[in-house]
């Protein structure tokens, strides 16, 4: 399990803004072809869970995202426009 973890870590390492985009697109396209395939009794349990995971993983992605803003702005980084 390490070394699965360590290669997990390496490609995060060695990955741009468009390659977890791709993953992005992907884990998406792989949600719907999964969607289409339940049943309609069991729709509801399922669409429950993937808003559950959903704002789970959301909520620390997003405050990752405003720390690393509020360091740059701390440390007067300024967006300027080309």
């Amino acid at each position: 399990m390490n070394k699965l973890l360590e290669l997990g870590n390496k490609y995060a390492k060695e990955s741009t803004w468009k390659d977890f985009a791709l993953v992005k697109f992907c884990l998406l396209a792989m949600g719907v072809i999964i969607g289409t395939q339940v049943p309609k009794q069991h729709k509801k349990w399922v669409i429950g869970t993937s808003i559950a995971v959903f704002i789970a993983t959301y909520i620390p992605l997003m405050a990752k995202v405003f720390k690393i803003v509020k360091e740059d702005i701390d440390e007067g980084y300024v967006i300027e426009n080309e």
